[in-house]
């Protein structure tokens, strides 16, 4: 199968696109639209976080769980929508903390492509989802390419911010190597968790004294 991704990418994932893993992605997800499933995000955005932060661009990566499952919403980018589509509670929260941590205004979008292209990579565990059944694709085996992402841009990589916001998130920290990269950790943003101490957590301006101190141009947050 010819996978649709930017090129880079292409290059340092090229052997998961060939492996048995990878083909039952396809066949499954090829099953279920011929079954009349609606699958988020649309196909030509699934690899859309790849497209838009090339392999040599990355500088952050903020991991999420899965798309987005609600009609208009998901867009390949985690935690983004795209523009006209109102901000998500977690997302409002993530806006709440950027304000509180630099003083930055609150967007009027939640379209996060401008950290994309900046190098923020925005990566969700599972690159795509049935229409309003949240993780119902987190079996089909897109945590295998997605955990051989992370170590690719661990092994391959040096200096980069991971954010893992909550527990899920978390979970990969084994299979990145914090002797020369970043980890900031905290609870997820969700409502049901983010005053246990995602609020406060300070992690985009710790993100970018991180990259600064390390002759990397920071990250401009603003919408």
């Amino acid at each position: 199968m010819d996978v649709k991704i930017e090129s880079s990418w292409k290059k340092v994932l090229e052997e998961e696109f060939i492996k048995p893993y990878f083909k039952q992605i396809t066949e499954h997800l090829k099953t279920e639209k011929a079954q009349g499933k609606i699958i988020y995000p649309p196909g030509p955005l699934i690899f859309n976080a790849f497209d838009k932060t090339p392999f040599n661009k990355v500088k952050v990566v903020l991991l999420g769980q899965d798309p987005y499952h609600n009609p208009g919403q998901a867009m390949g980018l985690s935690f983004s929508v795209p523009n006209g589509v109102p901000p998500p509670p977690s997302l409002v929260n993530i806006f709440k903390e950027l304000h509180d941590d630099i003083g930055m205004d609150i967007p009027k979008t939640g379209n996060l492509t401008k950290w994309a292209e900046q190098g923020v990579l925005l990566l969700n565990t599972s690159l795509t989802v049935r229409a309003n059944e949240p993780m119902s694709h987190s079996k089909i085996g897109w945590h295998l390419f997605t955990d051989t992402v992370i170590e690719k841009i661990s092994a391959l990589k040096e200096n980069i911010v991971f954010l893992l916001w909550g527990k899920f998130a978390q979970e990969k920290q084994a299979i990145i190597n914090e002797k020369k990269h970043l980890l900031l950790k905290s609870v997820h943003p969700s409502p049901l968790s983010a005053k246990h101490g995602f609020f406060g957590n300070k992690h985009f301006s710790k993100t970018n004294a991180y990259l600064v101190k390390h002759q990397i141009d920071p990250i401009d947050w603003a919408l």
